[in-house]
């Protein structure tokens, strides 16, 4: 069943630590007075031009695998593609934070607010991708609910992981999120622009984890698959150890 979700303001504010750590600042570090200004500026301006919604359909993992293989992707191709026949249960989904909270970024970049305008759009993109756990966390607790209590949840978006931007042309046919004002261009930029898009993959932990030696790994900057894959595995449970497949 398709569901159209409305967050609040607050369960879309992403924390001061998610927004630095975005930034590439150890954890816990001393900021700048004028920095930290900022960051408390850029959060409460979030909080209150946010309008986050989303649209979430569990499918099965056939209907999964038609939308994937859409535009021409092999299963070894890509993390998601190694992910999903492993899986339990999916479900499609996409969100945004809204127009205002980008339409204020392109505003202060006009008035050369250029700190102001850094800062809002670094909280308004750590926010965005947030939604996306937000919803992998809800879809983990309908599952726990259904029976399925070991289930650990995680979102996968085109764009990473060798899952092309292409990919969100048969996310956004499958979803047809027009109801909560999102679109698609020819050239696969989503509007809001502060969007995301992707699948909730549930499972045990351990279908989460993978090697990183894609021909793409080389080229990631981000290096957020173990964190990832840390956050899903019980290291008592399931063993724990180095990467596998």
């Amino acid at each position: 069943m398709r569901e159209i979700i409305r967050f609040t303001a607050e369960e879309a504010r992403p924390a001061p630590s998610q927004v630095l750590r975005a930034q590439g600042l150890p954890e816990g570090a001393a900021l700048p007075a004028r920095l930290q200004e900022l960051l408390e500026w850029a959060l409460s301006a979030y909080a209150a031009l946010v309008s986050p919604r989303a649209v979430l359909e569990e499918v099965s993992g056939e209907a999964f695998d038609a939308v994937y293989k859409a535009t021409g992707m092999e299963r070894e191709d890509s993390v998601v593609g190694l992910v999903y026949p492993r899986a339990e249960a999916c479900a499609l989904f996409v969100a945004t934070a809204g127009e205002p909270i980008g339409a204020r970024i392109r505003d202060l970049f006009r008035e050369n607010e250029l700190a102001r305008a850094w800062m809002l759009d670094a909280v308004a993109s750590v926010g965005t991708d947030h939604l996306g756990d937000r919803l992998a966390e809800r879809f983990r607790s309908a599952l726990a609910a259904r029976g399925a209590p070991h289930v650990r949840v995680l979102p996968y978006s085109p764009g990473y992981c060798g899952w092309p931007t292409r990919g969100q042309g048969p996310l956004f046919e499958a979803l047809r999120p027009a109801k909560i004002g999102m679109s698609l261009n020819d050239s696969c930029l989503m509007s809001p622009l502060k969007s995301v898009s992707g699948v909730l993959l549930a499972g045990r932990g351990e279908i989460h984890r993978f090697r990183p030696d894609f021909p793409f790994c080389d080229e990631c900057r981000g290096r957020e698959c173990g964190p990832r894959i840390a956050s899903v595995l019980d290291r008592h449970r399931e063993g724990g150890g180095g990467d596998s497949r």
